[in-house]
């Protein structure tokens, strides 16, 4: 029996009602519907809102963040009033604002091999709003096992894609598309990349249209599809997609039963790092940089990045460019390396080491930690 509507909620949705493809039936297969959106950053932001406003009965969201200055350009559930609240408490604020009719429940916890199939077994579908390999092969995993769809995003920059992974409606999932993940600290995080605010909104919208789709079982979904969007072009491209028969986890004899250690999958350590590769603590530089100490301090981030803010005494060499300069550096100094978060740091460092220099040492936390710990002056980004 379809969900009953107030007089205010048939106004709400009057729109949505006048579809033939929607209707008040539809309408009440929303209102009836969850789904949980893992990540209130940029993909989650604009899916959330509209997911809410169309009347998605109940919102899960999973987050353990907290809204900072950096997240203002893109995630737009957040206000400046909300920097340093949880995103979850933010994200909850803002869509009881746009309809109180809807329930959001608040997951303010990392998702974990641990606590994944029970989070998402209370949901219908799964949107994936993160931005990192480990909690996406750990949500593609999970929903397979639950025959959850899960509603993948994934931004870099000017470039965006979406699809619906869900082998329990005949299409592949994850791990179908890819197999294996990259090697570590292969590919930047929009933190260290950066991204157009724009275009998190594009792919998040596609995202709820296709959550919202498979809730009222109506048109084509992207199930087999991946959707390439190039905002520079404004391009579009719809790629076909195929089960393996070979997939480990989907395929016709699965391997994978079962959650697994997604960060050791991913070749990370508990702490996300790559490698094992000597860091030093923020205040330790500081200390050393007070002190006039003989090392070499290099800024192995871009030269725009540097333009931003940069630690004084450092010499810029782009992580790209360090081996063709191996020999204006000394293999025997002391040298310290640095960049925005710490992750092309540690490769940086492990170049360097593997190419003679003994007594490399990676800035923990990069610039921005530097920044935190050390200059809360200086500019952030």
């Amino acid at each position: 029996m379809s969900a009953p509507f107030s007089r205010e909620e048939v106004e709400r949705y009057s729109r949505h009602m006048l579809i033939p493809e929607v209707g008040k039936e539809g309408q009440a297969k929303l209102k009836e519907a969850s789904v949980l959106v893992v990540g209130a950053g940029g993909l989650g932001c604009p899916a959330l809102l509209y997911l809410a406003a169309a009347g998605v009965g109940k919102l899960g969201i999973v987050d353990f963040d907290r809204v900072d200055a950096t997240n203002l350009h893109r995630q737009i559930l957040h206000g400046t009033s909300d920097v340093g609240r949880d995103k979850t408490e933010s994200a909850r604020t803002a869509l009881l604002e746009i309809n109180p009719h809807v329930e959001v429940v608040l997951h303010d916890e990392r998702l974990t091999s641990q606590n994944a199939l029970e989070i998402l077994a209370g949901y219908d579908v799964v949107l994936d709003g993160t931005d990192n390999f480990p909690t996406r092969y750990l949500v593609n995993d999970a929903c397979v096992l639950l025959e959850k769809p899960n509603v993948h995003g994934s931004i870099f920059r000017f470039d965006g894609q979406a699809s619906v992974f869900a082998p329990s409606l005949g299409g592949p999932c994850y791990r179908c598309l890819y197999p294996e993940p990259p090697p570590p600290g292969t590919v930047p995080s929009c933190a260290e990349g950066g991204v157009l605010g724009v275009l998190p909104g594009i792919v998040g919208v596609i995202q709820a249209t296709e959550t919202v789709k498979l809730l009222l079982g109506i048109g084509d979904s992207l199930v087999g599809r991946l959707l390439v969007f190039n905002a520079l072009e404004m391009r579009f491209l719809d790629l076909r997609l195929r089960r393996d028969p070979q997939c480990p986890l989907c395929g016709d004899a699965p391997t994978v039963t079962s959650l697994i250690d997604y960060e050791g999958f991913c070749g990370m350590g508990a702490s996300g790092q790559v490698d094992e590769v000597a860091t030093l603590e923020p205040g330790e530089l500081a200390r050393r940089i007070e002190a006039k100490e003989d090392f070499i301090l290099l800024d192995v981030r871009e030269s725009h990045e540097a333009e931003i803010c940069s630690i004084g005494g450092s010499r810029l060499v782009p992580l790209g460019r360090i081996l063709s300069e191996l020999s204006s550096l000394d293999p025997a100094a002391t040298t310290v390396v640095y960049c925005k978060i710490g992750l092309r740091g540690e490769k940086a460092a492990r170049l360097l080491r593997d190419h003679g220099f003994t007594r490399v040492e990676n800035l923990r936390g990069g610039i921005t930690a530097w920044a935190e710990e050390v200059d809360p002056e200086m500019a952030r980004y």
